[in-house]
Order: C-alpha cells, then structure tokens, then sequence
C-alpha cells in the first residue's frame, strides 16, 4: 500500500494515462511546465527548452559530485575547460570549498532562472528537446 508516483519520464497526457493505468498513484511533470506562458523563468531560460536538441542534453556532475541533467551551452563549455572563480558563497544544502571548486552551483542556477544563460546552468528532463514552443498550460 505504498503510493508509487512516476517521474521523469511523463511529458504528454498519453504519458500521464499510460501510468496511471499501469498502478502508478500519481505522476510528476516538471519539464513540460517549463516553456508555458505561466512559468516565471526568464524567457531566455524557456527559450533554451525550445531551441535544444537531443543531443544538446547530457549528464552534468555539479560540484559537489551530484549528477543533473542540462542543456550544454557557453557556461558548461566553460565548466569543462576549467575553473570559474567563486566570489561569493552561499548557503548551500553540501558546502564546497570555493578554493577547489570548479564553480559555484548557486550563482549558475541563479544566472540562469534570470536569464543570463552564458553564466548559467540550465537543468531539464531528458524531453525537453521535444517542446518546440512556448504554449499555456490551459
């Protein structure tokens, strides 16, 4: 008696039936939600779920060692070259130290969410290459 809701993989309403009708309890949609009209992103971060394509998501590894899924862009390209100085610290769930960390999590979801995509990391779902525009989610 353990509800089971499925995540990660529901992007459309036929998703969405073929789990409920499998047992699942509930699902989880995040990514889809994204480039809608009612999201509060920076239009340049719903833009970013528009113009990727599949091959532009990959694996990510933050600094602290957690795995996450992104769109590569200019920031990750930097990330791979090399550190990015860290100028100011936050107060985040694992602490790092700035001296040996690549970069600074915090400020590169912050950048991006606000919209400066060359200085941040935008996550997503392994779908979002399928959202071609920006829709409403009436």
């Amino acid at each position: 008696n353990i509800p089971i809701v499925v995540a990660g993989v529901v992007f459309t309403h036929e998703d969405m039936i073929k789990y409920l009708s499998l047992g699942a309890s509930g699902v989880q949609m995040a990514t889809r939600f994204v480039a809608t009209h009612e999201c509060d992103a920076h239009p340049n971060f719903k833009e970013a779920y528009v113009n990727c394509k599949k091959e532009d998501i990959k694996i990510t590894v933050s600094p602290v060692g957690m795995p996450g899924r992104a769109i590569f862009n200019e920031f990750t390209q930097r990330v791979s070259k090399g550190k990015i100085k860290i100028t100011k610290c936050y107060d985040c769930l694992i602490p790092c130290n700035p001296a040996d960390t690549p970069y600074c999590i915090s400020l590169a979801l912050i950048n991006a969410v606000k919209g400066d995509l060359e200085n941040g990391l935008v996550f997503c779902g392994a779908n979002a290459y399928r959202i071609d525009k920006i829709v409403s989610v009436k």
